[in-house]
């Protein structure tokens, strides 16, 4: 599901940039603009940036320090990730949407608009705080559960079978 997803959303990327050329070359051609311009780019930002950290995680994409980390044995790799995921990254993230949901639950109950002129409507952009910490919080399971049956013989080593897909 987060492949799916990262695939998908990653091309908004494209489009926040698309959107903000267009916006520009209008503002300078034209003389015009609108505030909604540059928050749909914000919130195209946003999405793929939430949306696709659950991706990046899948493929080994988050900063860490490679320099000591590639040095060790894959079984201590194993049990650092192990350490992380179970002690830092699940914490924070279930932390984060669950403090993130009532944020949005508001924005949606009240029908929280920008407050710049021709701004858009702000729960769009405020579910994907939770839902992309909720994301994280899957892939971040589903991590912990390769290192410990790659820990116990199970499979091999999760790591190197990504670098193959690659």
């Amino acid at each position: 599901m987060n492949e799916r997803i990262g695939r998908f959303f990653a091309w908004f990327l494209l489009a926040a940039v698309l959107v903000s050329a267009g916006n520009a070359l209008v503002r300078y051609s034209l003389n015009t603009s609108s505030n909604a311009w540059l928050e749909i780019q914000w919130y195209m930002f946003s999405a793929a940036f939430l949306l696709c950290a659950a991706y990046t995680l899948i493929h080994n994409g988050h900063v860490r320090l490679d320099v000591l980390f590639g040095r060790w044995a894959p079984r201590t790799q194993a049990w650092i990730d192990l350490f992380g995921l179970a002690f830092f990254l699940l914490p924070f993230t279930l932390l984060i949407t669950r403090l993130s949901w009532p944020m949005f639950v508001e924005s949606w109950r009240i029908g929280e608009i920008s407050s710049d002129p021709g701004g858009l409507a702000r729960w769009p952009v405020k579910i994907l705080i939770p839902v992309g910490f909720a994301l994280l919080s899957l892939q971040g399971v589903s991590e912990l559960v390769k290192r410990i049956a790659f820990l116990k013989g199970r499979i091999g080593d999760p790591l190197e079978r990504r670098e193959r897909v690659r």
